[in-house]
């Protein structure tokens, strides 16, 4: 099914074509099936998932690609849904399973009361580059209390400081990136353990321009240190990030499916809001319940204002083919080719593309 509008294909057209690179890197990627889901578990009535039939497995985002990035083609990074209705070994082996560690990489799901030793046998096992905590998985505590500590036990993070894996890190906390703990606590992580590739998701969480000024200096001058633009359309944002933070640690991102939606996130008085065109709930929607704005994708709306902002920020070609490829591939190849080796590409994983890839 055709998901392109007529606006949607003169955005891709008019603003699109000829800025974007060949290959493009999505490196925050949310990808299941339901093998990934707890036996009798599911999602809320207004979870965006549901648009998907309750998963989203690889074959759909690169059907939605082909579509809506015709030229392109897509690599990524994906994990699982961070929440108490994944199975997260299961999780971990569709990770796996739909992984070339060439083209598609994948992560675990680790909640902070897993045992390391089966962190390590859920990484090792199906030949992940790392894995994503979430805050959800700290039910000991409320919501505005949780630490970047109570979510990444040390044992767990020796793991990945002595595999050389990546982290990426969704951190807690009302004011995000502003929030002093949280800057105390991310640097004391990248220090504390400079062998992992901490990865700090939506650049911080930093939706709105007063949220990243003067917050990315401590990390920036981490080496271990990375951030995704996933979520992130605010121009003036992105181009901070551009100006403030290594070019060569900037990954790009999406948050696929939420993505796929149609929306944009705006900035009101210092804080954000997603305005939305369909009726589900991401965070702090504002339903366009009356259908008063004609809304594209929330992916379009990022590469709209990843392209606005790198023109701000005097960003060279070769930067803005980094941003969206060289650094995620590099830096998930590197691990890859650390832990794996030879062991990367078996012949199952060579028939990939003709098989399971879009089942």
């Amino acid at each position: 099914m055709d998901n392109l509008s007529v606006t949607d294909r003169r955005i891709y057209e008019e603003e699109l074509r000829g800025f974007l690179p060949r290959k493009i890197f999505d490196a925050h990627v949310h990808l299941f099936d339901g093998t990934c889901l707890k036996p009798g578990k599911g999602f809320a009535e207004k979870s965006v998932y549901r648009k998907f039939g309750s998963e989203f497995r690889i074959g759909q985002y690169l059907e939605w690609a082909r579509q809506s990035l015709p030229e392109p083609e897509i690599h990524l990074n994906g994990f699982g849904q961070p929440s108490f209705i994944s199975d997260l070994d299961a999780s971990a082996v569709y990770s796996g399973r739909i992984s070339d560690n060439r083209r598609f990489f994948g992560m675990a799901l680790v909640s902070p009361k897993d045992a390391v030793e089966d962190v390590i046998q859920r990484v090792e096992a199906n030949r992940l580059v790392g894995y994503k905590p979430y805050l959800n998985f700290v039910d000991w505590k409320a919501k505005g209390e949780i630490t970047i500590h109570d979510m990444l036990p040390d044992a767990q993070m020796a793991a990945a400081d002595e595999r050389g894996l990546a982290v990426t890190l969704h951190i807690p906390r009302d004011r995000r990136l502003a929030d002093p703990v949280n800057q105390e606590q991310m640097v004391e992580l990248c220090r504390g353990f400079p062998g992992a590739r901490v990865i700090f998701a939506h650049i911080g969480r930093a939706y709105y321009l007063k949220n990243v000024i003067g917050f990315l200096d401590g990390i920036a001058a981490c080496p271990n240190a990375y951030v995704d633009t996933a979520m992130v359309n605010h121009e003036g944002v992105l181009e901070y990030t551009f100006q403030n933070f290594p070019r060569g640690r900037i990954l790009f991102g999406t948050d696929a499916p939420i993505a796929m939606l149609r929306g944009k996130s705006v900035e009101i008085n210092n804080q954000y809001a997603y305005l939305m065109g369909e009726d589900y709930a991401i965070g702090s929607t504002i339903y366009d319940a009356g259908h008063a704005v004609r809304f594209t994708s929330f992916y379009y709306e990022q590469l709209r204002g990843i392209k606005v902002a790198a023109q701000r920020a005097g960003l060279s070609r070769d930067e803005v083919e980094n941003i969206f490829f060289n650094n995620a591939d590099q830096l998930f190849r590197g691990i890859a080719g650390k832990n794996y080796g030879d062991k990367l590409c078996l012949i199952e994983k060579s028939l990939l593309s003709a098989c399971c890839l879009f089942t």
